[in-house]
């Protein structure tokens, strides 16, 4: 740390779920070291916790390999914008968080700088493209996991990774009050409720938006006094998929919410969730879910084509199971009928569902430990020299 200046970090958050992970760690960070400073990307959570925002986090809301393509020239020249004025702060360290394509195309340069650099989430290294992992250990200081399975890919290649836990984990209880998440959304208390969250990117939700209301429509046919809210992340999602609802779903009894994601899961039955930090959010609610993946076709082409996938599973609850223990459909899969059809199952399976929850009780447990704590010590050790 350099005399005479507060402690200083450099954060690149993108989208919701860096932004609700980057404010939960400067909250810790500032716990131990009042003066910090933060600046780099970041979302209104990060913002609202006093981080100066060169850009906003959802700047870097882009998925996919090929769908990246059109948004390249703005990227890269965001890249080299925030490349230079990073050399020119000089954090004590630099923290990418989650966005690895944007975090790890930006953290070479700071590090040849002598800039300490961490990547917050792994990418999924251990899914696809694991040779990132030795590249990454050419520039970048520490990695903060948030699974339990991921710090052993880079312990062969040299590179510091730290166990955290998941903040969700520590935020959300073991045991769900389903009741007061009801009567604090006005659902009534005896319905059936079914909670569908379509993504948080657009493009998530043009992709999944049409099969998403259809999968409604489908339920809502075969079984009456359905009640549906969907939680949307931004002003664009909700008004991509209350078009689709319109053309797919137009007699449902849907309830469009602004964020509160969290207590649509804990007051549902049962929910239909893009794939993504969502289905975690889910587990720990302990709700049932269909979990649903789709991507535009050249990636998907390029990635069966070379098999460059190498887990079984895509749903986090799978992954962290280690089996199947929830529904996950892709592709050409996502179509209402089957999409409604594994929601109904859930439905009509009351013992099903508790076997479930017994899993996601015991997964939530495993994440259980003190996430943004663990990874502010970590990133404290670092920019006074030391080892996480």
């Amino acid at each position: 740390m350099a005399a005479g200046r507060p402690l200083t970090i450099g954060l690149v958050a993108g989208e919701t779920s860096g932004d609700n992970l980057g404010a939960a760690l400067i909250r810790a960070l500032r716990a131990r070291a009042p003066e910090l400073r933060c600046a780099g990307i970041a979302g209104p959570a990060m913002v609202a916790e006093g981080c100066e925002a060169w850009a906003p986090a959802e700047e870097l809301a882009v998925m996919g390999l090929f769908e990246v393509l059109r948004h390249l020239p703005r990227l890269l020249a965001l890249r080299r914008e925030v490349r230079q004025r990073f050399l020119a702060l000089r954090p004590d360290v630099f923290v990418g968080i989650d966005a690895p394509e944007f975090n790890l195309g930006l953290a070479p340069a700071l590090h040849a700088a002598g800039i300490r650099t961490v990547q917050y989430v792994s990418p999924q290294v251990w899914a696809w493209r694991s040779g990132r992992a030795r590249r990454m250990a050419q520039f970048l200081d520490l990695v903060l996991c948030l699974l339990p399975f991921e710090r052993s890919v880079y312990e062969g290649h040299g590179l510091p990774a730290v166990f955290t836990g998941h903040p969700l984990a520590d935020e959300l209880p073991l045991e769900p009050d389903r009741a007061a998440a009801r009567a604090a959304l006005g659902l009534p208390a005896a319905a059936t409720v079914v909670a569908v969250l379509p993504g948080s990117r657009r493009g998530e939700v043009a992709r999944l938006g049409e099969a998403f209301a259809g999968a409604m429509d489908w339920l809502a046919a075969r079984r009456s006094g359905l009640c549906f809210v969907a939680p949307m992340t931004s002003a664009a999602t909700r008004e991509h998929f209350a078009r689709a609802v319109a053309r797919c779903a137009p007699g449902v009894d849907l309830r469009l919410l602004d964020g509160q994601s969290r207590p649509a899961l804990v007051a549902a039955d049962v929910a239909l969730v893009a794939s993504g930090t969502a289905t975690l959010e889910a587990l720990l609610c302990k709700r049932p879910m269909v979990v649903a993946y789709r991507l535009g076709w050249p990636t998907a082409l390029l990635l069966r084509t070379f098999r460059l996938m190498k887990v079984p599973y895509f749903a986090q609850p799978n992954l962290l199971a280690g089996e199947r223990i929830v529904p996950e459909l892709a592709q050409e899969e996502v179509e209402p009928a089957r999409l409604g059809a594994e929601l109904e199952r859930w439905l009509d399976d009351p013992g099903r569902v508790a076997s479930l929850r017994r899993r996601f009780v015991e997964i939530h447990q495993q994440l259980r430990h003190g996430a943004s704590e663990r990874a502010a010590e970590a990133i404290l050790a670092l920019a006074r020299g030391g080892t996480p």
